[in-house]
């Protein structure tokens, strides 16, 4: 365990500093920030000595030093638009789409897993067909395609829900579900997949030659069996949603990290793009090396050894 333990820490480190490398150069390829913070009358004066104050002049490969230097100390740096700090920002809006992709993984999972059991046990019945035709359509379309369809109905016509904007609860229904279709079409076909894998298996055949329900066959004997795939794709899709918030945020006003990615995008605000990318890549390595720990638990047969 120790071994493993030290191996997936040394390739998230990797991971990590490979995605920061690559974002700080590509960044710098799509032009000079700098025209975009002088006014139009700025003479070549006035940007050359805010290029400087802002230290885009120096070379490349010394920008990279010192970024790596202040993320050593946990510094993200300073917005080069906001003039505040990278970390302030992300702390500010880093609630907001915590509780969008939370609101998301809940329709995900609370609809996408039972609908993957209804299409496993009901396989040849009509309502799994009629299931298998929503899942299809969540799967087909597009996160900010759903957006504006929830709010052409939702909001403009029938006038039941708020179209954009935070507040109470009802401005979380649509963001949520926006966001969490496409990974809800995600699950039911895992744990469909999952769930006649297992039930093609002796030992479900045998315990249902036996005289045990469905029921209990499904909790008892193949939910811990087929959790494992469940636990690859939760990690992914956790992933996937944060990503995915960049556009359902866009699409819904919601104040969160995704819209002020966008922003920053626009602007060429480099530090705040690394920033957010940076704790994207964390996430991601993290959930993974989580879902690796999390096999060993649900099935003492797998081992984790990292001589493997």
């Amino acid at each position: 365990m120790q071994g493993f333990l030290l191996r997936r820490a040394g390739q998230a480190l990797a991971t990590i500093i490979g995605v920061v490398t690559l974002i700080f150069f590509v960044q710098r390829l799509t032009g000079d920030p700098t025209y975009l913070l002088v006014p139009e009358t700025a003479t070549k004066a006035d940007v050359d000595a805010l290029r400087h104050a802002m230290g885009f002049d120096r070379p490349l490969p010394v920008q990279y030093l010192d970024f790596l230097a202040d993320l050593a100390r946990f510094d993200l740096g300073q917005s080069v638009v906001q003039r505040v700090p990278v970390m302030t920002i992300i702390a500010s809006r880093l609630p907001y789409t915590l509780m969008l992709a939370a609101g998301a993984l809940l329709v995900a999972c609370g609809i996408g897993v039972p609908i993957g059991i209804l299409l496993a046990v009901f396989r040849d019945k009509a309502i799994a067909k009629l299931a298998a035709g929503f899942v299809l359509a969540a799967q087909s379309m597009p996160t900010f395609w759903s957006g504006i369809l929830m709010i052409l109905v939702f909001s403009v016509l029938l006038g039941w829900l708020p179209p954009s904007s935070t507040g109470d609860l009802s401005h979380l229904v649509m963001p949520s579900f926006a966001l969490g279709l496409l990974s809800m079409a995600t699950f039911a076909r895992i744990t469909r997949s999952a769930l006649l894998d297992e039930l093609s298996k002796d030992y479900a055949r045998t315990a249902r030659s036996r005289g045990v329900r469905t029921g209990r066959l499904l909790v008892r004997h193949i939910a811990r069996n087929a959790s494992i795939p469940l636990i690859t794709v939760a990690a992914l899709e956790i992933s996937n949603l944060l990503a995915g918030a960049v556009i359902v945020e866009t699409v819904f006003a919601w104040p969160g990290i995704g819209q002020v990615t966008v922003q920053a995008i626009l602007a060429r605000d480099f530090m705040i793009v690394q920033g957010v990318v940076l704790m994207g890549a964390f996430v991601t390595v993290a959930l993974n090396l989580i879902s690796d720990l999390l096999y060993s638990l649900v099935d003492p047969r797998i081992v984790l050894d990292g001589g493997r």
